[in-house]
């Protein structure tokens, strides 16, 4: 009987463990299938390096460079936000605050992991966007600006819990022996923990990007929704997900409009899963390491 029980419970985990990659597979398939046919009316390299998006126009235009461009400036001023506020967090949770301290601010900073996105974009739309247009002076506080802020905010989260495991990892005779050759704290921190958890802090920071560029109602609400080439990081803006979220209910079925937004989805899906491999692929090596790996 016991042995029925224990192949019942393979057999159901087995499932489960394979269920995503079904799901992974599943969505690939439709992306591709959704997405590839508009190849056969507007050429790739036009496609990705047109500098026009006007998909409801007569002749339309699918260049997406633009809302590429966009996706980049806002992702990469995230990160500036995310990277210092995420890792330092992680740091002085780990490495200096007290125990009472660590009990307070790793709840805290794990809260907003859990604060929906569109929560976010409210708070970016009603309150950070009129201070910074008036702070800035600028014609609109819709910006990419704004935008990389917020998602630098939501990515903090996901960097510092990431960061912090990383630091932990760490065998405690690193710190104890630049301690014995007379480091302080500082030189220690700088030039022991962080090297040695230099692998697993570079996977915390590719997956805040890969949860900055795949945020999606935060950017339709912040960024300004302009789907021009920007010029500066105080220009409204229109990245890839939001052109998905804002245009998809407005196409029609099996347009070319329709099968361009599956192909926007389909490249946003292929950088994200680059992201991730690479992260994974620094994460083991990080492991290896340490000696950690099974």
């Amino acid at each position: 009987m016991s042995r029925k029980k224990e192949r019942l419970y393979h057999w159901i985990f087995a499932i489960l463990a394979f269920a995503s990659l079904f799901f992974l597979v599943g969505i690939s398939i439709i992306l591709f299938k959704e997405g590839l046919p508009i190849f056969q009316k507007v050429d790739f390299f036009d496609f990705i390096f047109g500098k026009s998006w006007y998909p409801t126009y007569d002749p339309a235009e699918f260049g997406i460079l633009p809302l590429i461009l966009a996706s980049v400036w806002v992702t990469f001023g995230a990160l500036l936000v995310c990277v210092p506020l995420g890792i330092g967090s992680a740091l002085y949770i780990h490495e200096i605050a007290g125990s009472k301290q660590r009990a307070v601010l790793k709840p805290l900073i794990e809260i907003l992991a859990g604060i929906p996105s569109i929560i976010y974009g409210f708070f970016a739309m009603a309150i950070m966007s009129p201070f910074l247009q008036k702070l800035l002076n600028l014609p609109t506080g819709l910006c990419a600006f704004t935008a990389s802020l917020v998602l630098g905010i939501m990515a903090v989260p996901t960097v510092c819990s990431l960061a912090e495991d990383a630091l932990g990892f760490v065998p405690n005779s690193f710190r104890e022996a630049s301690f014995a050759v007379g480091a302080n704290r500082w030189q220690t921190l700088t030039q022991v923990v962080i090297p040695a958890a230099g692998s697993g802090i570079s996977t915390a920071v590719i997956l805040g990007m890969s949860r900055a560029i795949g945020e999606t109602m935060t950017v339709l609400m912040a960024a300004g929704g302009a789907a021009v080439i920007p010029k500066s990081f105080f220009e409204p803006v229109r990245p890839m997900t939001a052109t998905i979220a804002a245009e998809m209910g407005e196409a029609v079925m099996g347009s070319s409009h329709y099968h361009a937004l599956f192909a926007i989805g389909l490249i946003l899906f292929i950088i994200t899963f680059i992201f991730n491999i690479a992260a994974e692929l620094i994460s083991r090596r990080f492991r290896i390491k340490l000696g950690l790996a099974r």
